[in-house]
């Protein structure tokens, strides 16, 4: 059977080994003879007559095949003792591309996913999102192209075989093979159906380097919708060439790691390839080739051995029907192994699942990457045990309590001054003007006082941005604090102003409906005094007859009621005061509350709110509940 290419679609045969070169048309020297254009085929009486088959296929191929070095069948029939190839052509059609279509459940992770990194933006530099960006940007550029198609990379070390497996594939020698090293220089491509040309684009390999398989109805049936992409050695001493494997792997929707029995143990690939790759074992075949070169059981050992160090760097393997990796043997050379190769790729590619499990992989890898950054040690938040001792400290600060007790000594001290006798009300007037008029604290004790309330509201900011920020991964946590840090500035400074509208009213105290009577009685003993001494004033100096009981009597009743009055006042007027004492702090603690809560409390909610939905985005992503919030 002959290869014939197409890749000026004239129709003229060439040899399989020119294929093999990657020759292109503009690498061949354009020398066409006047029969290069015709073929030779028989007519139904046995004669032989010569057709032009080239300008009949151009315009059928070319608008259906542009890419590149195409691989055709060519059948040989032998009537009688002449032999007569004949071209076998085909009529080729531009279908429709279906683009590919993901499931609810992948549609809503991205989502999450797209929803994630726009909430993190303001969190986190644009480096660390950088994965996952780089999947939302795969996810929906592999979303547009070809979703009846899987492109499937073929990788391996130097002098794995892996090119001389993707030729055993294709069945036509595509990929160059050799001693020299390294062999394969750039990526190439062989499509087993129409409609591949954008995601063979999306690989960036030229049309050059796009090849077709050898043509044969059951290996095209089996293998219809695969794209196959020979890779350079990802061990390549040419660093270029390792940037092109690390580069295409990251867009295939699949990959087959081709291993020998000399280096399936390789560290460079277990550590740098598979171990990372570990959660894409759905999409990934490992085979181990050039088992011809095993002796007897050797082949068993080592595979057996190969399946164990999978195990050990995480890759699930596919057997007894579980999802994973499929662990395959075989020799490229002589084909032994290739169709069982062939047949897996066959059902797999069939399924068409591997483009959507390939992003669904990702995103758990993506998501992974992203796990310290969301997930979070315990439950985080505020309690409104926080909530009140950092309104507690605040009001401290501000001197809610002292300012309670100074209404309530206010208070009293009114009563005192209503209720009070005239003599004591006398006795401290005279007091009152004896000492310092100003009755200011020096201004050194002020400052200090300033100062330790300063104090004190920093450390109660301190300690509600660690309380906040306790549990949270560091980004966030950086951003509760910094909150609270900004929320900070200035606040003792309000408080102070609050303290000053909050405080006391000017003016006296209110007073209670008993203190008028309580005066008229303090009046009364009084008077009483008065009369009771004059009286004995008149009787003294003769105006009026002695009669000492009654005057006395007056002064004693009015001397011993004035005090009996303004300590029944006293006890009165207790509880009043202690209510207008609690009324002015729960006004003075309310200001104070509120003020931290509009400049700490709030924006540091805000941070837990915002860590809140992308730890509910998260959880999205990863597909499982949010955990401890």
């Amino acid at each position: 059977m002959t290869a014939v290419t197409d890749e000026d679609h004239t129709g003229r045969a060439e040899h399989p080994e020119e294929s093999a070169k990657g020759l292109t048309g503009g690498d061949r020297t354009a020398k066409q003879g006047p029969g290069e254009r015709e073929s030779r085929v028989r007519d139904k009486g046995g004669h032989a007559r010569v057709v032009d088959v080239g300008t009949s296929r151009r315009t059928d191929s070319a608008s259906a095949w542009d890419d590149g070095l195409i691989a055709r069948r060519a059948t040989e029939e032998n009537t009688g003792s002449e032999h007569v190839p004949a071209v076998e052509t085909r009529a080729l059609s531009v279908q429709p591309t279906v683009p590919l279509t993901y499931d609810r459940p992948l549609r809503a992770r991205l989502d999450a996913l797209r929803e994630l990194v726009g909430l993190s933006r303001t969190r986190l530099d644009g480096q660390t999102l950088a994965e996952a960006g780089r999947v939302l940007d795969e996810s929906a550029a592999r979303r547009r192209l070809s979703g009846q198609h899987t492109v499937v990379a073929i990788a391996g070390a130097t002098g794995s075989g892996k090119s001389q497996l993707f030729n055993a594939l294709a069945g036509v020698p595509i990929s160059e093979t050799g001693v020299r090293r390294p062999t394969t220089a750039t990526p190439i491509a062989c499509s087993w159906s129409d409609g591949a040309a954008s995601l063979i684009e999306r690989l960036g390999i030229p049309p050059r380097l796009r090849r077709r398989p050898l043509q044969n109805p059951e290996t095209e049936a089996q293998l219809r919708g695969l794209v196959l992409v020979d890779l350079p050695d990802h061990d390549s001493a040419a660093v270029q060439h390792r940037e092109q494997v690390d580069r295409v792997l990251a867009l295939v929707d699949a990959v087959i790691w081709v291993v020998d029995p000399e280096k399936y143990a390789d560290a460079v690939l277990h550590e740098r390839y598979l171990r990372p790759m570990a959660g894409h074992a759905e999409v990934m075949f490992v085979v181990l080739n050039q088992t011809d070169r095993l002796p007897g059981e050797a082949t068993h050992q080592v595979l057996d051995d190969l399946r164990r160090l999978l195990d050990e760097d995480g890759i699930a393997l596919g057997e007894y029907g579980d999802p994973g990796a499929t662990v395959l043997a075989l020799s490229a050379l002589t084909g032994d192994g290739v169709g069982e190769l062939r047949e897996a790729l066959g059902q797999f590619v069939a399924e068409r699942g591997a483009p959507a499990r390939r992003i669904s992989a990702d995103l758990d890898a993506a998501a992974e990457e992203l796990r310290p950054l969301y997930a979070a040690r315990r439950r985080t938040g505020l309690s409104e045990e926080a909530r009140d001792e950092f309104s507690a400290r605040l009001a401290d600060a501000v001197g809610a309590s002292a300012a309670g007790e100074a209404a309530e000594r206010a208070w009293l001290r009114n009563a005192n001054r209503a209720c009070g006798t005239p003599w004591l009300r006398l006795w401290r007037w005279y007091r009152d003007r004896s000492e310092a008029t100003t009755g200011r604290v020096p201004l050194p004790a002020q400052t200090d006082e300033e100062a330790t309330a300063r104090q004190r509201v920093e450390q109660a900011v301190r300690t509600l941005a660690d309380r906040a920020s306790t549990g949270l991964p560091a980004p966030w946590a950086q951003a509760v604090r910094e909150a609270a840090v900004r929320g900070s500035h200035g606040l003792p400074e309000a408080l102070d102003e609050l303290a000053v509208r909050a405080g006391l009213p000017p003016g006296r105290p209110p007073r209670p409906g008993w203190w008028p009577l309580a005066v008229m009685a303090q009046v009364s003993m009084t008077l009483l005094q008065v009369v009771g001494g004059l009286w004995l004033l008149g009787q003294i100096i003769g105006f009026m007859a002695p009669n000492l009981g009654v005057p006395v009597l007056l002064m004693a009743a009015g001397i011993i009621g004035g005090p009996i009055v303004e300590w029944s006042c006293r006890m009165a007027a207790r509880g009043p005061a202690r209510r207008y004492g609690t009324d002015a702090e729960r006004r003075l603690r309310e200001a104070a509350a509120g003020c931290g809560r509009a400049r700490v409390l709030d924006p540091v909610a805000a941070e837990l709110l915002r860590y809140r939905e992308v730890r509910e985005q998260y959880g999205r992503v990863t597909g499982v509940g949010t955990g401890p919030r």
